[in-house]
């Protein structure tokens, strides 16, 4: 039992102030990781972040519940200060091991590649769990009032999540997370410089002398701020990153290296190399022109070369006989917009072809800093007349913009990181949707062309088939009834390029475009008035409708369907259907669909892996506390917390890879939905204790207020983003936050209510019930990314919709015996007040 009288002292602060940047690094953290993650394995394993968060901090949670002796009251501020010092040394150690990590993708190795990845589920849980009995202990031991705790805790996590961005603007994210380190430190000298340490007006613990760990913590914590600030400016020395993508990275190799929130970019040294398709260097015949380049590498996979340009054409003339260049065979002139400046290549060759009015719209500022300023004088695109590149999302700009092209060119906008990870949560997941190519062909002048490149394999077209298909839905979407009209489509290697005309190509169009690719010996896969010879690009260029498209996709092997914003895996081309007999055919697979296959059997290894971690951390150790309860209230409150953790976290998810393609990037996602989910939560949970639902009225309306926000977020949500997608950031962040906040507040009311419920009847098996809602949030996760992916994130909301349902009969049941408990309580107490006669 605990006295609430804490904040009758003025130096109370330091309480609050050390539960505040406790909270702010737990989310800080997580977000950190998800970066971090994203350079030294997939994409796709971002979410382990989130789900290792609710394993550790559920584990810490309990840890505080079953060890009462350790965390007695009277002792409260010596224990927050300790496991504070516990938290940030389990960040420096969890930071060390994560520079350090190789996380297998190749599946074939078997058991390496399954402790590759417990490994790092390990590495990744480590710091939440200190954290979570330091936020446990300020939540159920503190003398502080439980309402501003509670507040103080959310405000501090809402905040982390904006805090990381700021600190991965200025720093890479190892001195961030070292950074994050040193404000857990900082928090431990806050807990202890309490005049209270003993919380509940006992005696301090033994030993303990609070001014001298208050200034050894902020001496600590100073000392790692410090060597955090050091690292960053010594960066790419000292503590970084070893390994990315399972490759030792070699600081002499590498002239710069940057990180900001969005990823991390390093410039090779300059090289000399032939120049071919699609990088250079790649097979080149002995007689191919040379060129002189740097290589911009973006998470240590992605590559797009800076060539050297000092102004004469001849450095780079062999960009006019690229795969990539075939629409200026017939657009040369006016002015031409570049999605996706990268190295500048797409830049050079549209002032090479003739046009002098370029846009350039590129989402990293790094990249766009690297070419005005680092590099400005090696690249020359800086300097060329009538180029103006603009830092930004392309989808948003082109939204806002009225500026009309000749031509818009998107040529290899994705990392082969994404590519191989199946592209689970991406940047430009959102440039590959029937939705974003409105807004790209709405960009363009009457007779203006779309010009897209990306890979190609002549032994498996899926994602050339793909493409077709989005250019096919999308042509429809504009009210063209025959796309295969606008449509010319050609490669060569492993590239292949098509042009999408605003207007019907002419007869000159195609001839100029058949001049061009037999003049460079291209293959002509398509072209209007012809039937490819491909069978599956046959298919799909007879498809009379989108509705068609969609049906081809469904009785093909791999998903040809076009890409929507509700289902915006552009990348992910292969079918739940055809994982095992994929798996068969692995040693004779590569690019997109051995990229898939990786992604999906990581993802389902990795969520198995995190069960058994469940399983065996926080299920099997809290069994004994439900034993002794009554099993019908066992059985129906564990459907009741089960249905509650998965339902939060596929809506979690779900808002952020929905938010991810209108943010114009996953961080921006990830930050913006945790900050509002874990805001409203908080309202829903706090007000769920003034409006409780203690009648069975009140609990039908909450359900079914929630049911039906959750479930009509598909309906209204896309119109919503729509209408505010021509915003600035700001605004896109706003109209989010408020999209979130509604299904946030709706959500916290159900662990709150279901613990009244369970408590009014039996208390003992309270750690089941958290070991079972933190359970649900681990696995949750990673099915919800999964069911986003391979199905849509609408049906992921729909899923979430069911699991809120089913709490209407889960709460009828528990409800009526919570009362006769209550009454039963009251007559108890009645007799007992009444005079023996």
């Amino acid at each position: 039992m605990t006295v609430r009288d804490a904040t009758a002292s003025p130096r109370a602060i330091g309480f609050f102030v050390g539960l505040f940047m406790v909270a702010a690094s737990v989310t800080a953290m997580q977000i950190l990781q998800a970066r971090i993650i994203s350079v030294v394995s997939w994409y796709s394993l971002a979410f382990l972040a989130i789900s290792m968060a609710m394993l550790g901090l559920t584990l810490g949670s309990l840890m505080v519940y079953f060890r009462p002796e350790r965390f007695r009251p009277a002792e409260v501020r010596h224990r927050l200060v300790q496991w504070s010092l516990y938290t940030a040394a389990a960040i420096l150690l969890s930071g060390l091991l994560l520079m350090n990590s190789i996380v297998v993708s190749d599946i074939r190795l078997g058991l390496t590649a399954l402790l590759s990845w417990a490994q790092l589920i390990v590495v990744v849980a480590l710091p939440y769990i200190p954290a979570g009995v330091v936020v446990a202990l300020a939540l159920t031991r503190s003398s502080a009032p439980i309402g501003t705790v509670y507040a103080v805790d959310l405000i501090g996590a809402a905040a982390g999540c904006f805090v990381v961005l700021g600190l991965m603007s200025v720093m890479d994210g190892v001195s961030a997370l070292i950074t994050v380190a040193a404000l857990v430190a900082v928090a431990a000298a806050a807990f202890a410089v309490d005049p209270a340490p003993g919380g509940a007006g006992g005696a301090p613990a033994p030993g303990l002398r609070t001014g001298r760990l208050a200034r050894r913590a902020a001496l600590l914590g100073l000392a790692v701020l410090a060597f955090a600030m050091f690292n960053a400016a010594i960066y790419p020395h000292g503590a970084r990153l070893f390994m990315d993508k399972n490759r030792l990275i070699w600081p002499g190799a590498v002239e710069s290296m940057e990180w900001n929130s969005f990823s991390r970019i390093h410039v090779t040294r300059p090289t000399t190399a032939p120049a071919v398709d699609p990088l250079p260097g790649e097979a080149a015949p002995p007689d191919a022109p040379t060129t002189v380049f740097r290589n911009l590498e973006i998470d240590g996979m992605a590559s797009t070369p800076i060539h050297r340009y000092n102004g004469d054409p001849a450095e780079v003339a062999f960009l006019r006989t690229a795969i990539t260049n075939l629409a200026y065979a017939i657009r040369d002139e006016g002015s031409a917009a570049v999605i996706g400046v990268g190295g500048g290549r797409d830049v050079l060759s549209a002032h090479l072809f003739g046009f002098r009015r370029i846009v350039g719209i590129e989402l990293n500022p790094i990249i766009v800093r690297n070419l005005t300023e680092t590099y400005r004088d090696f690249a020359g695109v800086a300097d060329l007349p009538g180029v103006t590149i603009h830092v930004d999302d392309a989808r948003s700009w082109f939204a806002r913009s009225d500026d009309r092209f000749d031509l818009v060119q998107m040529s290899l906008i994705d990392t082969w990181a994404a590519t191989g990870a199946g592209a689970h949560a991406l940047a430009e997941n959102g440039l590959y949707t029937v939705e974003g190519w409105r807004h790209f062909l709405g960009g363009l002048k009457p007779g203006g062309v779309f010009t897209v490149s990306r890979w190609y394999q002549p032994e498996r077209v899926g994602e050339t088939g793909r493409l077709v298909s989005l250019a096919k839905a999308s042509l429809f979407d504009q009210g063209v009834a025959r796309p295969n009209d606008h449509l010319y489509l050609a490669a060569r290697g492993k590239l292949a390029t098509i042009v999408v005309g605003r207007d019907a190509l002419t007869a000159e169009d195609v001839a100029r475009l058949d001049g061009f690719a037999q003049a460079n010996g291209f293959t002509v896969l398509m072209r209007p008035g012809a039937v490819p010879e491909n069978p599956v690009l046959a298919d799909v260029a007879g498809a009379a409708s989108t509705a068609a498209l969609y049906a081809l996709a469904a009785e093909s092997d791999l998903n040809f369907a076009p890409p929507t914003d509700d289902s915006p895996f552009f990348f992910n081309q292969l079918k739940p259907s055809a994982v095992l007999s994929a798996s068969l055919l692995l040693g004779e697979s590569d690019g997109v669909v051995a990229g898939n296959l990786i992604a999906t059997l990581m993802l389902m290894m990795i969520v198995a892996l995190s069960g058994i971690a469940v399983l065996l951390t926080v299920v099997l150790p809290a069994v004994p506390s439900v034993r002794q309860a009554d099993l019908g209230l066992s059985v129906v409150a564990t459907g009741w917390f089960l249905m509650i953790g998965v339902g939060f976290m596929f809506v979690e998810i779900a808002l952020m890879q929905r938010l991810s393609v209108f943010l114009g990037h996953p961080v921006y996602g990830l930050s913006v939905a945790l900050a509002g989910i874990i805001v409203a939560t908080g309202v829903g949970s706090a007000v769920s204790e003034r409006f409780a639902l203690d009648t069975p009225r009140r609990l039908a309306m909450w359900v079914g207020a929630t049911v039906l926000y959750v479930g009509a977020l598909p309906l209204f949500l896309p119109g919503l983003l729509t209408l505010a997608e021509p915003t600035w950031i700001a605004v896109r962040a706003f109209v989010a936050l408020m999209a979130v906040l509604p299904a946030g507040i709706l959500m916290g009311y159900g662990f709150p209510t279901g613990m009244r419920l369970v408590e009014a009847r039996d208390r003992r098996p309270t750690p089941w019930f958290w070991a079972v809602n933190g359970a649900a949030g681990v696995l949750g996760s990673g099915i919800a990314v999964a069911v986003g992916t391979f199905a849509s994130i609408n049906v992921t909301f729909w899923a979430a919709a069911v699991c809120y349902a089913v709490l209407l009969p889960l709460g009828l049941l528990l409800m009526p015996s919570a009362r006769r408990v209550e009454q039963t309580a009251t007559a108890a107490d009645a007799a007992a007040a009444t005079p023996a006669e």
